[in-house]
């Protein structure tokens, strides 16, 4: 695939790594400068279902309108992705509210990585994070290493889910080119956060600007609704992701086959936004499905615009 105009590039880059794994630095400082986003042409990965949840893989161009602003746009380019590879950052909660769920969530983690992950393709990140976030392995394909990794991990101290999501979209988009591969990050926590120096916003904005699509997985096997699922609902619905929400421990595993699923089945599209603002705000987008029946479009709902060149 050509180059599609879309360039990433970091102000600032402070995310330290040793052996055996250090801390994140976290410091809200960092969002003074964050990397900024030459949009001269949009990107936008998306997946459709029907009404009982099956991909709909079969619509042409002439199917969808996409609208920026509630302005209609002239879709460029038009594919129907199943074979980009993958740019992954699986997160995983060592918080003290999942203890006791905590082998559950290393062995679906596992299992992800084993049948997810296409040897020589596919690429994948480990962090965990409780106090601080810290990044156990950086972006490989060596799925013995990233499974070793997940199994060192051991629960304890509080919850920086934020900053952790906000490091990971840095990583996720480090010495890579933006347009060749498809970005998601995996979540695995009950999304109560009690630590992080950056806020729920500063997180979901890094995410947008890097193209990353969040998948979360909530380790509240309960079937009452929390204040946690609702913040894991809501980083899936902002960025063309889902939520899911296994009652049993036991469930853990499928989510993450629905998620393998998703990521195989989604289409790309291309479109240079008219009228083009270099405002430095947030732009929305709509995608629909215009010449079939009821269908469910996920899709990140919007880009970070480029401010005024100086």
């Amino acid at each position: 695939m050509k180059h599609l105009g879309l360039l990433l590039l970091f102000s600032a880059m402070t995310f330290a790594q040793t052996k055996p794994p250090v801390p994140v630095d976290a410091g809200p400082q960092d969002s003074d400068t964050p990397f900024t986003l030459d949009v001269t042409r949009v990107n936008l990965l998306f997946t459709v279902t029907d009404k009982k949840g099956r991909f709909m893989t079969e619509l042409k161009k002439e199917d969808f309108e996409i609208t920026e602003n509630k302005r209609k746009q002239n879709i460029l380019e038009f594919t129907a992705e199943t074979d980009l590879p993958l740019r992954l950052a699986i997160l995983v909660d060592t918080s003290n509210s999942i203890r006791t769920r905590f082998r559950f969530l290393q062995d679906a983690a596992v299992d992800f990585i084993n049948t997810a992950m296409r040897t020589g393709q596919d690429k994948a990140l480990i962090m965990h994070f409780d106090t601080v976030a810290q990044l156990a392995v950086d972006l490989m394909g060596d799925k013995t290493a990233l499974t070793s990794a997940v199994r060192r991990m051991q629960a304890g101290g509080g919850t920086a889910l934020y900053d952790a999501i906000y490091r990971a979209s840095e990583q996720l988009t480090k010495d890579e080119p933006h347009d060749k591969y498809r970005r998601a990050i995996i979540i695995l926590s009950d999304g109560e956060d009690t630590l992080s120096e950056f806020s729920r916003e500063q997180a979901l904005e890094m995410a947008q600007k890097a193209d990353v699509v969040i998948y979360t997985v909530s380790t509240n096997i309960t079937h009452n609704s929390t204040d946690g699922d609702k913040v894991l609902r809501y980083l899936g619905e902002q960025t063309g992701g889902l939520a899911y929400f296994p009652f049993k421990e036991e469930d853990l595993g499928q989510s993450f086959v629905n998620i393998t699923n998703e990521l195989r089945h989604q289409y790309n599209v291309l479109y240079r936004p008219e009228p083009l603002i270099r405002d430095g705000k947030y732009h929305q987008i709509n995608v629909k499905v215009v010449a079939v029946g009821d269908m469910i479009v996920r899709a990140r709902q919007g880009y970070y615009a480029p401010g005024v060149t100086k």
